[in-house]
């Protein structure tokens, strides 16, 4: 709203102080950042608080995990918390006519609303399963449909191609202004724009693999075919992403701390593939617009360092589904509309290799009891956090048993988050390799 009212002075002839800055994505972007850290210090209190009278409390089950009874009680639903800072930060400082934000604000409201349901379910009908495993399932690929979809039709989310073809590198000093010039300028804008499934790909020369070369089809049904696969892999990279998030809240500051380093790259390779000069220097895809969602993650990493003045250990509050599935929505949202999803595997190797740890673990299970009459278990205990954990040794066979010895839980979140930035800058350095 600030971002449009001095959009709205300027227009108007109105000349305040410091009203140049809102063309600045740099200044919008730590300004959302700030907004959504204050929003969550100052209001993360009286929501705790809140939560604590209407006795919305954590329910635990006793899995023999050290220090997990203490834990019970604990406020749930504090992803209210994080919804309510990362909107604060966007509404005050986002372009709220583009696209791609109406996008990811639609996507947090939409996950906000399915983990609230969740958490409703487990805490006041005190049904510990909460939304069945289909319906949740149902609506993440509800969700990634229509990103898909508005991915298709929405004439703003275009490609902007041969981007070196008419660009004059200039210095370092210039760059900022000259790309500020060059994108404000309509003609521009339109040059060379296409509707594209092209993605980004690390290793090669171009970092480009275009949906298209998977269809088994040419002509007419070939260009349909391009964008029924490009819409199917939306649908499971979102599906994906708000699975693992959710997998990996288990944790105090577990979850909150590593999609916040996830945040803090997607904001980077937001405000790189929004920008002509830069993208043309990586010799990446230009996506003109994206540069707000630079603005957007970085409300929504300092919307999770806020919550984590709470959620750290020990933690004051957990986030419950309400956080985690918007978590892992966002991500996986803004991913796709980067072009960025490719690079997720590596980005949200944490998330990928929790959620893989309990596919496995179920698999296994499975099988064993079929063949040996028993369930057998790879690790001690899924998703991959607990195995760390000290905890009472599970009858049965153990594939690998609990570490010795085993470690206490903040050790393994501080772990996790050094992983976790190690992974970040893996694929910050893939647009350098080709």
């Amino acid at each position: 709203m600030i971002y449009h009212l001095f959009q709205y002075f300027d227009k108007a002839g109105i000349d305040l102080p410091g009203m140049g800055l809102m063309h600045y994505l740099s200044f919008r972007a730590m300004m959302a950042s700030v907004t959504a850290i204050l929003v969550a210090l100052l209001a993360g209190k009286r929501i705790i608080r809140l939560l604590q009278k209407k006795q919305i409390g954590e329910t635990v089950r006793d899995l023999g995990l050290q220090g997990q009874i203490e834990k019970k009680g604990t406020p749930t639903m504090g992803g209210i918390i994080i919804i309510l800072s990362i909107l604060s930060g966007v509404i005050l400082f986002c372009d709220l006519t583009n696209i791609y934000v109406l996008l990811l604000i639609l996507s947090t409201l939409w996950c906000g609303a399915l983990g609230f349901t969740d958490d409703y379910i487990k805490v006041f009908r005190h049904n510990k399963e909460g939304l069945s495993e289909k319906g949740k399932l149902i609506a993440q690929m509800l969700l990634g449909l229509i990103v898909g979809i508005a991915v298709w039709q929405s004439p703003d989310i275009v490609v902007r191609e041969k981007v070196a073809d008419d660009v004059t590198i200039v210095s370092s000093a210039e760059k900022t202004v000259e790309a500020e010039v060059l994108v404000e300028n309509s003609s521009y804008k339109e040059e060379n724009v296409v509707k594209s499934t092209k993605t980004t790909i690390p290793f090669v020369k171009n970092h480009e693999f275009d949906y298209r070369w998977l269809s088994p089809f040419k002509g007419v049904w070939g260009w349909y075919a391009k964008w029924a696969i490009y819409v199917l892999m939306i649908v499971l990279v979102i599906t994906a992403c708000s699975n693992g998030t959710n997998l990996t809240d288990g944790l105090d500051g577990l979850a909150a701390g590593t999609s916040a380093i996830v945040g803090v790259v997607l904001g980077i390779l937001a405000w790189l593939s929004g920008n002509l000069i830069d993208s043309n220097y990586l010799n990446i895809m230009y996506l003109p617009g994206t540069g707000e969602i630079a603005i957007f993650m970085s409300a929504f990493a300092g919307a999770l360092i806020g919550f984590l003045w709470y959620n750290s250990y020990p933690a004051q509050v957990f986030m419950g589904d309400t956080g985690s599935l918007t978590i892992g929505g966002i991500i996986g949202v803004s991913a796709v509309l980067l072009r960025k999803e490719l690079l997720l595997p590596l980005l949200c190797g944490i998330f990928l290799v929790e959620s893989a740890s309990v596919l496995l673990q179920r698999a296994y299970f499975r099988t064993t009891k079929k063949r040996y009459g028993e369930g057998r278990r790879i690790w001690s205990m899924t998703p991959l956090h607990h195995h760390y954990q000290d905890k009472k040794e599970l009858p049965g066979h153990v594939l690998i048993h609990k570490p010795v010895p085993p470690h206490h839980e903040a050790k393994i979140t501080a772990r996790f988050w050094i992983v976790g930035i190690i992974l970040a800058v893996a694929t910050l350095a893939l647009l350098k390799i080709r």
